[in-house]
C-alpha cells in the first residue's frame, strides 16, 4: 500500500474530519457564537494549534458584519500575496469577491522611497481607494496594521471589517491593542500571535459562512 492510499482522503473527508478532530481539541471557550466558534476552529486548523484559540479576539458582531460585507460584494483588502492567495479562489469565485494588494508594485516602492517609511505601510496607504466598505486583512506586519488605524482614526477610510493577524516582536501586540481602542468591528489575534495562514482561515471561513456551506 503506497503512502497516499495508507492516509490520504478526499478534500470534503479531509474538511469535515478536520473540524471534528480541532472541535474535540478546542480549550473551554465560553460565550461564543456559532459563527464565531466556527471561526476560531479554521484558525486553529490552519495553525495546527488549539491553544491559539484562546488568543481569538472579536469585536461585538464583527462576524455577522463581515458576513453582510461578503455577501454586499464587498473586497477584500490584504497586506500581503501569502494572504491573499491563501484565500480561497473558488470560494471568493461564488461570492463575486475581488481582492487587492499593493505589497510588491512598482508604487508601492516608489511610494515607500518618497515617504521614507516600510513597503508595508506605503502598500496600505495606496489600498487607500479600496477600502472603503471592505474587509481589510493584516496578517504580516504589524506596521500594516497601524498604518491602517492610522487613516481609519483620521477619517481617510472606514473598512467593514478589519482582520487583525499580523505576527512579530515588534509593536505586534501594541498594534494589536491599538486596534481595540479603534471604533471599527474587529476579528483579531493578541500578542505577538497571528500569520497569513491565519488571517487567509479567517477570510476563508466567513465567505463559508455567507454562502451557507456551514452547519452548526
Amino acid at each position: 500500500m503506497s503512502l497516499v492510499e495508507k492516509y490520504a482522503l478526499l478534500p470534503d473527508e479531509i474538511d469535515r474530519r478536520s473540524i471534528e478532530v480541532v472541535e474535540a481539541s478546542l480549550p473551554q471557550l465560553d460565550g461564543l457564537t456559532p459563527e464565531e466558534r466556527y471561526v476560531i476552529c479554521r484558525i486553529v486548523r490552519a495553525e495546527g494549534d488549539p491553544e491559539i484559540a484562546k488568543a481569538v479576539g472579536f469585536s461585538p458582531g464583527a462576524v455577522d458584519l463581515g458576513i453582510a460585507a461578503i455577501k454586499a460584494k464587498a473586497a477584500v483588502v490584504t497586506d500581503v500575496r501569502m494572504v491573499e492567495v491563501g484565500i480561497s479562489k473558488a470560494l471568493l469565485g461564488k461570492c463575486g469577491i475581488t481582492t487587492h494588494c499593493q505589497i510588491d508594485t512598482p508604487n508601492t516602492a516608489e511610494r515607500a522611497k518618497a515617504d521614507g517609511t516600510t513597503r508595508s505601510v506605503a502598500a496600505v496607504r495606496e489600498l487607500t481607494p479600496n477600502l472603503n466598505g471592505a474587509i481589510a486583512v493584516v496578517g504580516n506586519a504589524p506596521t500594516a496594521l497601524l498604518a491602517l488605524l492610522d487613516m481609519i482614526t483620521t477619517g481617510e477610510v472606514s473598512p467593514a471589517l478589519v482582520i487583525g493577524m499580523p505576527v512579530g516582536f515588534i509593536a505586534c501586540a501594541e498594534s494589536k491593542a491599538e486596534l481595540a481602542k479603534v471604533d471599527v468591528p474587529y476579528i483579531a489575534i493578541w500578542e505577538r500571535r497571528g500569520g497569513s495562514s491565519a488571517a487567509a482561515a479567517t477570510v476563508n471561513a466567513l465567505l463559508g459562512l455567507a454562502l451557507q456551506e456551514v452547519t452548526f
